[in-house]
């Protein structure tokens, strides 16, 4: 089947985007520098296109419980405005998705989930809410821009159609999300982001999805904006140490054992998964996510085996990259939670190398929450 298009995929050419196949999306992968777009967003900004992203309205009388039966996280605690990252388990606790709950209104809500897992989360949710609140798989009445970066809110208010809301973006808080439109088109817009630096989605109709585009890099062109693709919107979020659906998670992977202990509020009533959880929390033979630095130039690739002591592998990569901004190979791991304190090594090509472990997240933007 050949990939589906983004509204911006002729944008993407114009801009001389390299497009690969993702998730059965055409996508670009980079503009010609994975490394000067991972650059430019962490000192300045950059546009990516995540409209390959799935959305899925739930409405109506029962909403909120038929969220909150669905993921991990207290829904409830949300106010309209709000959003709220989680995961949605199976019953025996691995991770079905981490997605992003929005909180339209009393009983509206909006779910933001993985490209590769939109159409199965789309049906579960589906088989799960049977009989209850409106549900809805609204993907493609969405596009989505993402612009991240240290100046992306001074870029937000050059654009004409968002200078009167220079106020509000200046005091939006992390998390939160306000109504407005561009060009008489509705835009929901966020401050939230995948790079470890401040930023904003915006999600609108596919139509007006180039000219804001447009819009966004005429803005920003003199605050250094460039367009972004999928290679550096890895690196960076690799680099905060965020985990990426079919690495650090997996139907096979329980939220704690991908360090999101505080994705799972126990005590908030029932949910899916709930009672596995609850087993799994201090299952003294779980894997927990560790972070590794490694010599050189050598990188940990996903797969690769992870060894203690003995010569049976302990653990396994989940992601591995050279590091730009912290000019560093790193890796995250998931390792047996008995032997997370020993010394590690890494098997890369039949060679054992020794790994130290270090904290996660790799980086950490003080700007973000501000």
């Amino acid at each position: 089947t050949p990939p589906r298009k983004t509204p911006l995929n002729a944008w993407h050419r114009e801009q001389g985007g390299k497009l690969v196949d993702f998730a059965g999306w055409e996508l670009p992968v980079h503009y010609g520098s994975l490394l000067d777009e991972h650059r430019a967003v962490r000192t300045r900004a950059g546009l990516f296109d995540v409209s390959h992203m799935g959305e899925i309205l739930v409405e109506g009388p029962g909403a909120l419980e038929g969220v909150q039966r669905l993921v991990t996280n207290d829904c409830a605690r949300l106010a309209i405005g709000e959003i709220l990252y989680t995961v949605a388990c199976k019953e025996d606790g691995g991770v079905l998705d981490d997605l992003l709950v929005y909180r339209l209104g009393e009983e509206r809500f909006l779910l933001v989930v993985n490209a590769a897992n939109s159409d199965k989360l789309a049906a579960w949710t589906a088989k799960q809410l049977a009989g209850g609140p409106d549900l809805r798989d609204a993907s493609a009445d969405f596009a989505q821009l993402a612009l991240q970066g240290p100046a992306s809110r001074e870029i937000l208010q050059d654009v004409p159609a968002f200078a009167p809301l220079a106020e509000r973006l200046a005091t939006l808080p992390f998390y939160h999300f306000l109504e407005t439109r561009f060009d008489g088109a509705p835009v929901l817009l966020s401050r939230t982001g995948y790079t470890g630096e401040p930023g904003y989605e915006l999600y609108l109709a596919p139509d007006a999805a180039p000219a804001l585009a447009a819009a966004l890099m005429r803005a920003g062109g003199a605050r250094g904006l460039v367009p972004a693709g999928l290679g550096c919107r890895d690196t960076l979020r690799f680099e905060a140490s965020y985990c990426l659906y079919g690495h650090e998670l997996d139907e096979a992977t329980d939220p704690f054992e991908a360090g999101l202990f505080w994705l799972v509020k126990l005590e908030k009533g029932d949910f899916i998964g709930r009672d596995a959880l609850r087993r799994r929390k201090d299952d003294p033979a779980a894997r927990r996510l560790v972070g590794l630095a490694l010599p050189g130039r050598k990188i940990a690739r996903q797969g690769y085996a992870v060894h203690a002591d003995d010569d049976a592998p302990v653990g396994a990569v989940t992601s591995g990259s050279f590091a730009p901004t912290l000019d560093q190979s790193l890796a995250m791991a998931l390792v047996r939670r008995d032997r997370v304190k020993q010394p590690l090594r890494v098997e890369i090509r039949g060679e054992r190398v020794d790994a130290r472990t270090v904290k996660l997240p790799f980086y950490t933007q003080p700007a973000l929450r501000a």
